[in-house]
């Protein structure tokens, strides 16, 4: 991870995986990993992998579904 002090962690991780699904590494209906797995695969803490979902939400590119987990969907903005 780049460690520039520039911006929140979050926002650094939540770009990372926005890369990995505009690139079709990570396709739609793709179920994400856990907080405590996605945190360890970016190295990064559970909560800030929470807050790094949140984002992509936020972003319109995973949604989470209660009791099933957080999955890729389609790209809302047509980039």
């Amino acid at each position: 991870m780049d460690e520039t002090p520039i911006g929140y962690v979050y926002v650094r991780v939540a770009d990372e995986i926005e890369q990995e699904i505009r690139s079709g590494r990570l396709p739609h209906g793709t179920r994400l990993p856990n907080e405590r797995d996605l945190g360890a695969q970016h190295g990064v803490a559970a909560g800030t992998a929470r807050r790094a979902v949140r984002e992509l939400r936020d972003r319109g590119l995973v949604v989470t579904l209660p009791n099933k987990g957080t999955f890729v969907t389609l790209p809302t903005d047509g980039r």
